[in-house]
């Protein structure tokens, strides 16, 4: 997908980038190229899989997500900043918190941040289960995202406790998704939310498989979530 393919894609879903929003893109490209030689950010560096798999997959959430309706947003292992910087690029609105298990890309998004001059972006480096015990953050943000972390059944207990109640937890997967729904349903309602939509597309060019998520906050997570690091992972809620 090239910059204009990706202008145009973008445009026929309602979003129309100005010059300085196509600027950063262009940017963000080349910082996420720079950076990867010194640090592993991504397989992808070319600029066709960059703003295809990386941007505009990012960006997807949004086709479906009224991110127009919220003002705080948490995404949990960004890694190199997806999907919440690509929709921060298009809703500047936004106020972004990114959490992190790695210092290094947490100083790839500082600098990325500064470069972009994006504002309202917080980066905290922290595993996500001990930031979800954590006071200031749990159960503060309207919308809680992220886009290939780990499987559902797993990643919610990272998510959820963080979305507050009458908020979002908006989950980004490729194919295998209504399986992981599968397995998360008990996980799922543990946690304190109910699924709200389920959407399948493909990705253009390559046709790809998604599938989006999204998913109510209807009452609040029992404190013992999300348990101790590596715990969740090791043995999902079943």
């Amino acid at each position: 997908m090239n910059e204009q393919q990706f202008i145009e894609a973008l445009k026929d879903k309602g979003i129309e980038l100005s010059e300085k929003q196509i600027a950063q893109f262009k940017k963000y490209f080349e910082l996420l190229v720079e950076w990867n030689e010194k640090m592993n950010l991504t397989a992808i560096t070319d600029f066709e899989g960059v703003y295809l798999k990386h941007f505009y997959d990012s960006i997807s959430a949004s086709f479906y997500f009224d991110f127009t309706k919220v003002t705080t947003v948490c995404d949990v292992g960004a890694g190199a900043g997806f999907p919440s910087i690509p929709i921060k690029i298009c809703f500047p609105h936004l106020q972004v918190t990114i959490v992190d298990s790695l210092n290094k890309r947490i100083t790839f998004l500082n600098h990325l941040s500064d470069e972009l001059q994006l504002d309202h972006m917080h980066f905290v480096h922290a595993r996500a289960e001990e930031f979800g015990q954590n006071v200031k953050y749990r159960e503060q943000f309207d919308v809680v995202t992220a886009r290939a972390v780990a499987r559902l059944s797993v990643l919610s207990e990272l998510c959820v406790p963080l979305a507050k109640q009458g908020g979002y937890f908006v989950a980004l997967k490729a194919s295998a998704g209504p399986e992981e729904l599968k397995d998360a349903k008990k996980a799922l309602s543990t946690l304190g939310v109910s699924l709200k939509e389920e959407y399948s597309f493909s990705l253009p060019v390559e046709e790809s498989e998604r599938t989006l998520y999204v998913f109510d906050k209807i009452k609040g997570t029992p404190k013992k979530y999300p348990r101790k690091p590596g715990v969740p992972n090791k043995t999902p809620i079943q």
